[in-house]
Parts: structure tokens; sequence; C-alpha cells
């Protein structure tokens, strides 16, 4: 979820709520599910236990369209990632 598919022309750049991720993905709403915190949902619960919920903590900062602009911020998203070894691109 964090890299788009090659080619891309349109996607959302995206913030968590709650553990300040920045991502891109391909999917475009106001809201989505964060791809650190959110995908951890335990569905195999005891008797006792209670159902998880899932949650969507990501809101859409803006969207980016056109090919250029898309790589520019995949690009950008993977420096900060890597802490800035910009080498392996």
């Amino acid at each position: 979820m964090y890299y788009v598919e090659d080619g891309c022309e349109r996607c959302g750049y995206y913030e968590c709520q709650k553990c300040h991720t920045r991502f891109l993905s391909q999917y475009i709403a106001p809201v989505c599910k964060c791809p650190d915190c959110d995908n951890e949902v335990d569905m195999e619960i005891g008797p006792d236990d209670e159902m998880a919920e899932e949650t969507t903590s990501a809101k859409l900062i803006e969207v980016i369209e056109g090919k250029e602009n898309v790589e520019k911020y995949d690009k950008l998203l993977s420096l900060a990632i890597t802490g800035g070894d910009y080498d392996w691109l």
C-alpha cells in the first residue's frame, strides 16, 4: 500500500491520525485504513472476547494526478522511509 503501481496516473496521499504514517494509495476516499496500525485486526476471538473494530484512521491530504507527480511523490516517500538513502533509486 505504500507504493503505487508503475504508470499510475492518479492516487491519494494519506496521513494516519494515530501513527502519523504518510503513504500513497490508488484507493481514493476521504478516509482509509492505515497499512501500519489498522491492518492488525485479530478476527480469531474466544467466546468471552469482544470483536475488534476495524478503523479508518488515515485521512486524505491530497489527490495526486499525473504520472510525473505520482512518481515524484512515490520517490519522496521512499526517501523518507529509507532515511535519505537515494543510491537504490
